[in-house]
């Protein structure tokens, strides 16, 4: 996983030039405007999922992974905590192929707090639960990035 801040992309220049693609596209877009729902940008390789809701708790949520697509999900509007782990730690429930949605249940490794401008990119070993509440729940829109692995 690679956690930062959209005020320090020239740290990011050994990325790949898909996830540097996102981070190109949000500074053409004006993405805190856009509407909630999938954005195709070049058909299933890459687009991104725009994402609004109240932060909530643990109990609330659950654990995911893919395997067919990175994620990168990038804060707009609000905070939020995503809690973390490692695959091979978790216990690995269903995996929805068309979905791309590997189900899993675990305790977290760490966690991350998202502000606005911050960035997570999760790769298939990142097992992450989102939109969590820091402290009490607020309203948060997010940039959900999809990249073809």
């Amino acid at each position: 996983m690679i956690f930062g801040n959209i005020t320090n992309l020239e740290e990011y220049e050994y990325l790949e030039d898909k996830i540097k693609a996102c981070f190109d596209y949000y500074k053409e877009n004006d993405m805190e405007n856009m509407e909630a729902g999938i954005h195709k940008i070049n058909g299933d390789e890459f687009f991104v999922n725009i994402v609004e809701y109240d932060t909530t708790t643990v109990e609330n949520r659950f654990w995911e992974a893919h395997k067919e697509y990175l994620d990168l999900h990038l804060m707009l509007l609000g905070e939020e905590r995503i809690d973390l782990n490692f695959l091979k730690d978790m216990d690995l429930g269903e995996y929805d192929a068309e979905k791309d949605f590997q189900a899993a249940e675990g305790e977290r490794n760490s966690s991350v707090d998202l502000k606005v401008g911050d960035f997570l990119v999760c790769y298939p070993n990142d097992v992450h639960m989102t939109a969590l509440q820091i402290t009490d729940p607020v309203y948060t829109k997010k940039a959900i990035f999809k990249i073809k692995i």
